[in-house]
């Protein structure tokens, strides 16, 4: 079983920025994407981005392309989202996901693994 742990959540003003982590407990060859969704109060869980864990893929949502930047760091098994420009839509619980199939990451329900999520507070 994979666990995901996020970390860098936090408060900030509208404006600035704030990079996300994701680490898995292990690296398995199973996982071939590593991502995020996103949940804020009384909306549905929301795609924001994912990447490839073995070729040099990513993708962003329309909603925070051009502000958000999706890397990986395959040697810790780690996933950051650095998202700058932040705006008072941005507040939300980010979730990290892993899924088996680079293209299912798009649906919520295709997740395979899920972290417990950082909330993300931007103020305006």
């Amino acid at each position: 079983q994979v666990q995901l742990v996020e970390s860098g959540g936090g408060l900030v003003q509208a404006g600035g920025s704030l990079r996300l982590s994701c680490t898995a407990s292990q690296r398995t060859s199973s996982i071939n994407a590593m991502g995020w969704f996103r949940q804020a109060p009384g909306k549905e869980r929301e795609y924001v981005a994912h990447i490839s864990a073995t070729v040099g893929r990513s993708t962003v949502s329309n909603s925070v392309k051009g502000r958000f930047t999706i890397s990986r760091d395959n040697a810790n098994n780690t996933v950051h989202l650095q998202m700058n420009d932040l705006k008072f839509e941005d507040t939300a619980i980010y979730f990290c996901a892993a899924t088996t199939s680079y293209w299912a990451m798009l649906n919520s329900q295709n997740v395979d693994y899920w972290g417990q999520g950082t909330q993300v507070t931007v103020s305006s």
